[in-house]
Protein backbone atom coordinates (compact mmCIF):
# COMPACT_ATOMS: atom_id res chain seq x y z
CA UNK A 1 0.00 0.00 0.00
CA UNK A 2 1.80 3.48 -1.09
CA UNK A 3 2.39 5.70 1.69
CA UNK A 4 1.38 9.23 2.63
CA UNK A 5 3.62 12.06 3.18
CA UNK A 6 2.51 16.10 4.36
CA UNK A 7 4.65 18.88 3.89
CA UNK A 8 5.45 22.54 3.94
CA UNK A 9 6.70 24.83 0.93
CA UNK A 10 8.16 27.77 2.87
CA UNK A 11 8.73 30.51 0.76
CA UNK A 12 9.73 34.05 0.85
CA UNK A 13 10.57 36.95 -1.51
CA UNK A 14 14.06 36.96 -2.07
CA UNK A 15 16.49 40.24 -2.28
CA UNK A 16 15.54 40.90 -5.93
CA UNK A 17 11.84 40.18 -5.23
CA UNK A 18 11.54 36.56 -6.87
CA UNK A 19 9.89 33.82 -5.00
CA UNK A 20 12.62 31.41 -3.16
CA UNK A 21 11.57 28.17 -1.39
CA UNK A 22 13.41 26.34 1.25
CA UNK A 23 14.64 23.12 0.54
CA UNK A 24 16.29 20.55 2.76
CA UNK A 25 18.96 17.80 1.56
CA UNK A 26 18.06 14.11 2.33
CA UNK A 27 20.67 12.98 5.14
CA UNK A 28 21.84 9.39 5.76
CA UNK A 29 24.60 7.75 3.02
CA UNK A 30 22.46 7.18 0.01
CA UNK A 31 22.10 10.78 -0.43
CA UNK A 32 25.83 11.85 1.13
CA UNK A 33 27.55 12.71 -2.52
CA UNK A 34 24.14 13.50 -4.47
CA UNK A 35 22.72 16.81 -5.00
CA UNK A 36 20.26 16.46 -8.12
CA UNK A 37 17.11 15.02 -7.35
CA UNK A 38 18.93 14.84 -3.15
CA UNK A 39 16.69 17.64 -2.24
CA UNK A 40 12.81 17.70 -0.74
CA UNK A 41 10.21 20.09 0.77
CA UNK A 42 10.42 19.44 4.73
CA UNK A 43 7.78 16.75 5.07
CA UNK A 44 6.84 12.92 6.30
CA UNK A 45 4.67 10.12 6.74
CA UNK A 46 1.07 10.83 7.95
CA UNK A 47 0.45 8.42 11.64
CA UNK A 48 -2.95 6.70 11.36
CA UNK A 49 -5.62 8.90 12.16
CA UNK A 50 -3.75 12.38 11.86
CA UNK A 51 -4.79 14.64 9.40
CA UNK A 52 -2.59 15.72 7.14
CA UNK A 53 -2.24 19.39 7.43
CA UNK A 54 -1.35 18.31 11.27
CA UNK A 55 1.28 15.40 10.20
CA UNK A 56 2.87 18.21 7.73
CA UNK A 57 3.37 20.68 10.72
CA UNK A 58 4.89 18.18 12.61
CA UNK A 59 7.40 17.02 10.25
CA UNK A 60 8.32 20.60 9.51
CA UNK A 61 9.61 20.74 13.43
CA UNK A 62 10.98 16.98 13.60
CA UNK A 63 13.02 17.57 10.47
CA UNK A 64 13.94 20.83 10.61
CA UNK A 65 14.39 21.45 14.72
CA UNK A 66 12.43 25.13 15.13
CA UNK A 67 9.44 26.20 15.20
CA UNK A 68 6.72 26.77 11.97
CA UNK A 69 6.74 30.54 10.98
CA UNK A 70 3.34 31.83 11.73
CA UNK A 71 0.97 32.38 8.91
CA UNK A 72 -1.76 31.36 6.95
CA UNK A 73 -1.24 27.26 5.19
CA UNK A 74 -2.35 27.36 1.75
CA UNK A 75 -3.04 23.80 0.04
CA UNK A 76 -0.91 22.83 -3.26
CA UNK A 77 -2.12 19.44 -3.42
CA UNK A 78 -0.99 15.91 -4.20
CA UNK A 79 1.79 14.43 -6.12
CA UNK A 80 3.11 10.86 -6.59
CA UNK A 81 6.66 10.66 -6.30
CA UNK A 82 8.76 7.43 -8.22
CA UNK A 83 8.67 5.21 -4.80
CA UNK A 84 4.55 5.23 -5.51
CA UNK A 85 4.47 7.84 -2.47
CA UNK A 86 1.91 10.91 -2.58
CA UNK A 87 3.12 13.43 -0.88
CA UNK A 88 0.06 16.21 -0.05
CA UNK A 89 1.85 19.71 0.68
CA UNK A 90 0.82 23.43 1.95
CA UNK A 91 2.34 26.64 0.76
CA UNK A 92 3.87 29.00 3.63
CA UNK A 93 5.08 32.53 3.24
CA UNK A 94 7.97 33.03 5.99
CA UNK A 95 11.10 33.26 7.10
CA UNK A 96 13.89 31.08 8.51
CA UNK A 97 17.35 31.04 9.25
CA UNK A 98 18.93 28.07 8.13
CA UNK A 99 21.54 28.46 10.51
CA UNK A 100 19.14 28.17 13.40
CA UNK A 101 18.79 24.87 11.97
CA UNK A 102 18.87 21.47 14.30
CA UNK A 103 17.73 18.34 12.31
CA UNK A 104 16.04 15.51 13.72
CA UNK A 105 17.85 11.77 13.19
CA UNK A 106 17.31 8.48 12.18
CA UNK A 107 18.54 5.30 12.80
CA UNK A 108 19.45 2.17 10.47
CA UNK A 109 21.87 -0.72 9.70
CA UNK A 110 24.58 0.94 7.87
CA UNK A 111 26.43 -0.56 6.10
CA UNK A 112 23.29 -2.62 4.83
CA UNK A 113 24.21 -6.20 5.95
CA UNK A 114 26.24 -5.66 8.60
CA UNK A 115 23.96 -5.64 11.58
CA UNK A 116 25.24 -2.40 13.12
CA UNK A 117 22.80 0.17 13.52
CA UNK A 118 23.70 3.92 12.64
CA UNK A 119 22.44 7.34 13.86
CA UNK A 120 22.14 9.93 10.86
CA UNK A 121 20.56 13.36 10.90
CA UNK A 122 17.16 13.43 8.73
CA UNK A 123 18.52 16.29 6.75
CA UNK A 124 22.15 17.15 6.35
CA UNK A 125 21.76 20.92 5.41
CA UNK A 126 18.94 23.24 3.85
CA UNK A 127 19.17 26.46 2.04
CA UNK A 128 16.99 28.50 0.34
CA UNK A 129 16.64 28.50 -3.96
CA UNK A 130 14.77 30.46 -6.74
CA UNK A 131 12.29 28.58 -7.92
CA UNK A 132 13.94 27.37 -11.43
CA UNK A 133 17.35 26.06 -9.23
CA UNK A 134 14.85 24.73 -7.02
CA UNK A 135 12.81 22.52 -9.15
CA UNK A 136 16.66 21.22 -10.59
CA UNK A 137 17.78 20.06 -7.44
CA UNK A 138 14.52 18.81 -5.82
CA UNK A 139 12.71 14.98 -6.00
CA UNK A 140 11.81 15.05 -9.89
CA UNK A 141 7.77 15.08 -8.79
CA UNK A 142 7.87 17.98 -6.20
CA UNK A 143 8.79 20.32 -9.05
CA UNK A 144 5.41 19.84 -9.76
CA UNK A 145 4.48 21.43 -6.04
CA UNK A 146 6.43 24.08 -7.00
CA UNK A 147 5.12 25.10 -10.47
CA UNK A 148 2.08 25.21 -8.17
CA UNK A 149 2.97 27.61 -5.82
CA UNK A 150 4.18 30.02 -8.37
Amino acid sequence: MPSLSAGIVLWRRGASGDVEVLLSHMGGPFWARKDTGAWSIPKGLVDDGEAPIDAARREFVEELGVALPPGELVPLGEVRQSSSKTVVAWALEGQLDVAAIEPGTFEMEWPRGSGRMQEFPEIDRAAWFDLATAKEKCVRAQADLLDRLR
